[in-house]
């Protein structure tokens, strides 16, 4: 059980931080929507908040995947040591 809430744990980790990264690549082409330009053309406007979509719900995703890997963690008496110490 101890390799298992340790991959658990690690895959906790990795899957707030893929999150976090997607969160601010989003934030990014979200920017580059609202700033003005005189060189925009709606098509990249178009690109930029689609890739701004897809990138908020990917980040989403993953902060629900790890949500559902700490619930799991916290379920077992090992998870929750790991959850202290770390």
């Amino acid at each position: 059980m101890e390799m298992n809430t340790k991959q658990l744990y690690e895959k906790m980790v990795d899957y707030k931080q893929f999150a976090i990264v997607l969160l601010t690549v989003g934030a990014f082409f979200y920017l580059g929507t609202i700033l003005p330009s005189e060189t925009k053309v709606m098509t990249d406007i178009y690109i930029a908040a689609g890739a701004s979509t897809g990138f908020l719900a990917g980040s989403i995703l993953f902060f629900s995947i790890a949500k559902k890997y700490r619930n799991q963690l916290i379920e077992s008496e090992e998870g929750q040591e790991w959850l202290m110490k770390k």
